[in-house]
C-alpha cells in the first residue's frame, strides 16, 4: 500500500513539474521571446477626454513627423547585437537632444507623436529601436534592463558624434521602465532629465499583474520558475530587472506621468516610483487617461507641463 502511494505521489510530483515547465516555457514564449504581438491584460479603453484642440494638436504633430526624412544609425551593443535607431537633427544646433524610447513590442519611430514638440523646442531627436525589437537584433526582450546598458551606448554616441550636451530621455510603458532603469547609472553630466510616461516598478510585478488577469493564475510558482528560465537564456532574473530600485540612485530631475485609468500598468505604480526616488521629482497623474494615453487626452497641458519641466530641468 505505502509503495502505490509513493508511486501515486511521484506521479503526480513529475506531472505538476512537467505541467509548470510547460507553463513557464509558453509564458517565456509568449512574454519574453521574440515574436509576434501578443495579448496584453487591460480593461476596454477609456474614451479620451480630449479637446477639439487638443486633437487637432496631435494630427498637426503627427502629419509633420511623417513628412520627415530620419537618418538611420547603428550602434554595437556591449553583447555584440547590432542596435539600430533613426535621428532627426535639428538645424538649430543647440546641444539639445532627447532619446525617445518605445514601449513593449513597438519600436522606435511610434514616438513620433513627440518628436514635433521637442522638435519645436530646438532639440534633436533619436529613436532607438530596443533589442528584440523592430530593426535591432536580439532575441528576447529586456524589458528595459539589458537595455539601459544599450541606452548609455546611444548617449555616449550623441556626446560623441553630435556634441550633445543637454541630454532628456523620455519613455512610453516599457520605455519609461527602461529609462528609470537608466536613470540609476553612472550617466556623463550631459544627461538632464528623465520623462517616463505609464512605467513599471519592476518586471516580475508587471508579469505578475498580466498573468493573474490573463490567465487568472497566482504569481507563484510560475513567475518564478519563467524567471528561472529568462536567466538561462536571456541572461536577467525579473526580479533584477527594477526601475524602483534603480530610481532610488537617480540623481536627474524626474517627471513620471501616469493616467488614472491605466489597467495595463497599474497608476499605483506610478505613486510608489515617486515616493522611491529621492531627486527632484515631480508626479501628474492625468484625469480620464489609460495606458500612454496622457499625450492624446490632454496635448496642450503635456506641452505645458514638459515644457516647464525641461527649462527647471537645464537650470537644475
Amino acid at each position: 500500500m505505502k509503495k502505490r502511494i509513493g508511486w501515486i505521489t511521484g506521479g503526480i510530483v513529475v506531472l505538476l513539474t512537467v505541467a509548470l515547465l510547460g507553463g513557464s516555457n509558453y509564458f517565456y514564449n509568449q512574454g519574453v521571446n521574440r515574436g509576434e504581438q501578443v495579448e496584453l491584460y487591460s480593461e476596454e479603453p477609456p474614451v479620451l477626454p480630449s479637446s477639439e484642440a487638443d486633437r487637432k494638436l496631435l494630427a498637426e504633430a503627427q502629419d509633420w513627423f511623417a513628412a520627415k526624412k530620419l537618418k538611420e544609425l547603428e550602434m554595437t551593443s556591449y553583447d555584440g547585437l547590432n542596435l539600430k535607431a533613426h535621428y532627426l537633427q535639428n538645424p538649430q544646433e543647440s546641444g539639445k537632444a532627447v532619446i525617445l524610447a518605445h514601449g513593449y513590442r513597438g519600436y522606435g519611430q511610434q514616438m513620433g507623436d513627440l518628436a514635433k514638440f521637442y522638435y519645436d523646442h530646438g532639440f534633436s531627436i533619436l529613436m532607438p529601436d530596443a533589442r528584440g525589437h523592430g530593426e535591432s537584433e536580439g532575441d528576447y526582450i529586456g524589458y528595459g534592463w539589458h537595455d539601459r546598458l544599450d541606452y548609455q551606448g546611444w548617449i555616449k554616441r550623441l556626446i560623441d558624434d553630435y556634441r550633445m550636451d543637454s541630454i532628456f530621455l523620455h519613455g512610453n510603458s516599457m520605455g519609461a521602465a527602461l529609462v528609470l532603469m537608466t536613470s540609476g547609472e553612472d550617466l556623463p553630466s550631459q544627461v538632464k532629465g528623465i520623462i517616463a510616461d505609464s512605467g513599471y516598478t519592476d518586471v516580475s510585478e508587471e508579469l505578475s499583474h498580466q498573468l493573474r488577469h490573463l490567465y487568472h493564475l497566482p504569481a507563484f510558482p510560475l513567475i518564478s520558475i519563467t524567471s528561472g528560465m529568462t536567466k538561462l537564456r536571456a541572461g536577467y532574473w525579473f526580479g533584477e530587472a527594477s526601475a524602483i530600485e534603480q530610481v532610488k540612485d537617480n540623481t536627474r530631475p524626474l517627471f513620471i506621468i501616469h493616467g488614472d485609468r491605466d489597467e495595463l500598468v497599474p497608476t499605483e505604480m506610478a505613486h510608489r516610483l515617486y515616493e522611491a526616488a529621492d531627486s527632484e521629482k515631480q508626479l501628474w497623474i492625468v484625469p480620464g487617461a489609460g495606458h500612454t494615453d496622457a499625450y492624446a487626452a490632454a496635448t496642450a497641458e503635456f506641452q505645458k507641463r514638459l515644457e516647464a519641466f525641461i527649462e527647471s530641468a537645464l537650470g537644475f
